[in-house]
């Protein structure tokens, strides 16, 4: 009992997660991650928004950065995979139970780093076959392989900066959380012109930028998870591999790891069916249409995330009218957002391209392929929150099949057949898009109402 009331005391914020008042508190949780979000977006893009504004080569530099874009996912998915274990953390703060959190803290940080240096030596020596395979053509491969090669180079620091930031998150340092991604966007986006155009150095100059700002958010991270204001410590004895609780972390894993798994085969057929279908314009379109796409995805996981440890915390301590009202809460806040965004993408889809490209034949090619691509888009928010809500309470195999769902079960296929059938080429690949977001709604919420509401009421024993 002395052992709880210490944790109790050592962190206000922790405590507030079961005690204040749901709606604001989860506004004072969200707004910080929803920033956080918004400069990870612009991480993200930042690379492509300058490389498009390449003097003479900017349609090129744009095509050849979007055919790396599995490979950029399947890293991330390595973050997420063993990073995520921090929603068990954060339910193990829950019962107070501190000694298994900071197990799962450090069990994630040993797995990053060891897969962060298998993944980069292993891609770094095959990323020109691979990027074959992935559509890159002839004209565009030497941009998308200097950029990859590059940028390999910090896949431990990518992996440690945005794999450990779950565990700053899940003890409710969600500003802290923002601040490490700003740290590195902020960097980025004043090392990328400096690098692509004062030095002249095209894609190799955003790649390094990318390297050296992923570095520098690794060591804040490592900071302050060693540092004083933390709950959670990166202890050495925790280190060393424990079969449970890697079990534990993956578990939970798995599921975001298999959507970013799935993302990165589906970004693979895509640009595979535009190199057997389209140009290299088409390749520079979609990498646009991509990351269009992240801009409403990541928009929403802010609140998503945000509303993840005070769900997580409340199902622990077993407080579900909490849960049952961060939730609702949660999901007119998401599905509002997504309607407003991705609308304004289907009805101003010129002003959108735009931020990638000043090429005027591009930006005409686009307009009506981007308002096809995200109209399923407007319904984003209902998909995020329950998805999100299914991680938080630890349900990894119902979060599993919903990770599958859309972009196995549902989208890979469409993805392959439709521009095959009555001769749609690559505006299949559009209308695959948006039906699958449709229809992966609508299989979503049914599953959350059917699975997820017993839970946040209590009926159902957890994980």
């Amino acid at each position: 009992m002395e052992k709880s009331n210490i944790i109790e005391e050592k962190s206000n914020t922790t405590k507030n997660l079961g005690e204040g008042k749901v709606g604001p508190l989860l506004i004072k949780l969200s707004l910080p991650m929803l920033a956080a979000q918004l400069v990870q977006l612009l991480y993200n893009i930042v690379d492509r928004m300058f490389a498009g504004r390449l003097p003479g080569e900017g349609t090129l530099a744009l095509a050849g950065l979007g055919v790396t874009f599995p490979v950029i996912i399947l890293v991330a998915g390595f973050a997420a995979l063993f990073g995520v274990g921090g929603n068990r953390a954060s339910i193990a703060l829950g019962k107070k139970d501190k000694e298994t959190a900071e197990k799962l803290l450090g069990n994630s940080t040993t797995l990053l780093v060891a897969v962060g240096i298998v993944v980069s030596v292993l891609f770094y020596f095959i990323r020109d076959p691979v990027l074959r395979v992935l559509g890159a053509t002839e004209t565009i491969l030497p941009y998308a392989s200097s950029y990859l090669g590059i940028y390999l180079f910090g896949t431990v620091f990518i992996l440690i900066s945005t794999g450990l930031n779950y565990y700053i998150m899940c003890q409710g340092f969600t500003a802290m959380s923002m601040i490490t991604t700003c740290i590195g966007c902020a960097l980025n986006i004043v090392l990328d012109p400096i690098f692509m155009f004062t030095f002249k150095m095209g894609v190799k100059g955003a790649a390094l930028a990318t390297v050296i700002s992923q570095a520098v958010s690794a060591v804040w991270v490592i900071l302050f998870l060693t540092g004083k204001r933390t709950q959670l410590k990166i202890k050495v004895k925790n280190l060393k591999l424990d079969g449970k609780i890697v079990g534990q972390i993956c578990s939970i894993g798995v599921s975001p790891f298999i959507m970013q798994v799935t993302e990165s085969l589906i970004q693979f057929a895509f640009f595979s069916v535009i190199k057997e279908f389209g140009t290299d314009e088409y390749s520079a379109l979609m990498s646009i249409l991509l990351s269009l796409s992240n801009v409403v995805w990541l928009s929403l996981s802010g609140f998503s995330q945000g509303a993840s440890p005070l769900i997580g915390y409340n199902f622990g301590a077993e407080k579900y009218s909490r849960c049952k009202s961060a939730f609702k809460l949660l999901f007119a806040i998401n599905l509002s957002l997504s309607f407003i965004v991705a609308g304004s993408m289907v009805l101003f889809p010129a002003m959108w391209l735009s931020l990638f490209t000043n090429d005027a034949s591009l930006i005409e090619l686009g307009k009506l392929p981007l308002r096809i691509f995200m109209f399923g888009g407007m319904l984003f928010g209902a998909q995020s929150s329950c998805q999100q809500t299914f991680l938080a309470l630890g349900q990894s195999t119902v979060s599993l099949f919903l990770a599958m769902l859309r972009k196995v079960i549902l989208l890979f296929p469409l993805a392959l057949i439709l521009p095959r059938l009555f001769g749609l080429g690559v505006w299949g690949l559009y209308w695959a898009e948006s039906i699958s977001d449709v229809l992966a709604v609508c299989t979503t919420v049914t599953m959350f109402v059917i699975v997820g509401r017993p839970l946040l009421n209590g009926k159902v024993t957890k994980n």
